[in-house]
């Protein structure tokens, strides 16, 4: 058997986790042909048949899962290797690529940053605006260190392998009214008060969901009267007048004066935000330190907002 080749090992896995060629060249950036050459030469180094026809799909073999088993371990310990040799480093720049959706980035990368001018100055951070799937992309590629997100179907399960996770926040919703709104003048609003509404919902993803189901939860179904993706923009309609919308506590940081955030009573709905490396980098004394910043972050974030 020759030496493994780690980068199409690293295809290998990526197969078993997207289940399509096609799949692994999209998230890989290279062409579905390259893939099959590479997972071809793979299995000659391997000495064994390590994908195998299935219909018009592929699947893995047993060897190739024997295989995969065995290699999660050394691509975080791969990454040990790399956070061992930036302890070397220490002193110098070094860099950590951040990817988020924006209202992380505003909400808690920022002020992590902030911090670690003060306590790491060696660390500098590189700032993505990238959701999930494609951050996760990312992540696997290299092109980015760190990803926050939001536990979603968008988003890899807790158990992936790949990734070593860091719960950050519990983050809940509030409703946005018009501030004439006679519901505004109260502290806490029942969603079940708010069933004759118009409401702003976003145009799809889990913030979508999680309001849709708040709303069928609290006994109704909410009437959508306009569907906005931006945060800033329906927060504008809300104060004009147009409806009402549910929205996450990292979006409302900055108040208006046109609109009033409210808490809800029971009917919460909460996303819950975490931060995601590469398994084994989590050591590297850089991304630690982010990491760590991002925690801090977030606990001011929840202490606020309480």
């Amino acid at each position: 058997m020759a030496d493994l080749d780690v980068r199409k090992l690293r295809m290998l896995r990526e197969l078993d986790e997207r289940g399509t060629v096609a799949a692994v060249a999209q998230a890989l950036h290279l062409t579905p042909s390259a893939v099959s050459q590479q997972l071809v030469s793979l299995s000659k180094e391997a000495g064994v048949r390590l994908v195998e026809p299935a219909g018009r799909r592929v699947r893995l073999t047993d060897a190739a899962r024997v295989l995969l088993r065995r290699a999660n371990e050394i691509f975080a310990e791969l990454e040990r290797v790399q956070a061992d040799l930036a302890a070397y480093s220490e002193g110098s720049v070094a860099e950590a690529r951040v990817a988020g959706f924006a209202a992380t980035l505003s909400g808690l990368v920022l002020p992590a940053v902030r911090e670690l001018r003060d306590t790491h100055p060696g660390v500098v951070v590189r700032l993505v605006e990238s959701d999930p799937p494609h951050s996760f992309d990312q992540l696997v590629r290299g092109d980015v260190d760190v990803v926050l997100s939001v536990e979603s179907k968008e988003s890899p399960a807790a158990t992936d392998r790949r990734f070593h996770r860091v719960a950050l926040l519990a983050e809940r919703f509030d409703v946005a009214l018009p501030v004439h709104h006679p519901l505004a003048r109260v502290p806490v609003v029942r969603l079940a008060d708010l069933s004759d509404a118009a409401w702003i919902f976003p145009t799809a993803g889990t913030c979508r969901d999680m309001s849709f189901a708040a709303c069928v939860a609290a006994g109704f179904t909410p009437e959508i009267v306009h569907e906005i993706a931006d945060w800033e923009t329906t927060l504008g309609a809300v104060g004009l007048g147009l409806g009402l919308a549910l929205v996450p506590r990292l979006i409302t940081a900055a108040p208006r004066a046109d609109v009033a955030i409210r808490v809800l009573d029971a009917e919460q709905p909460t996303r819950h935000v975490f931060a995601a490396v590469r398994r084994g980098s989590e050591e590297a004394p850089h991304l630690a330190a982010v990491l760590r910043a991002l925690e801090a972050a977030a606990a001011v974030t929840s202490a606020e907002r309480r």
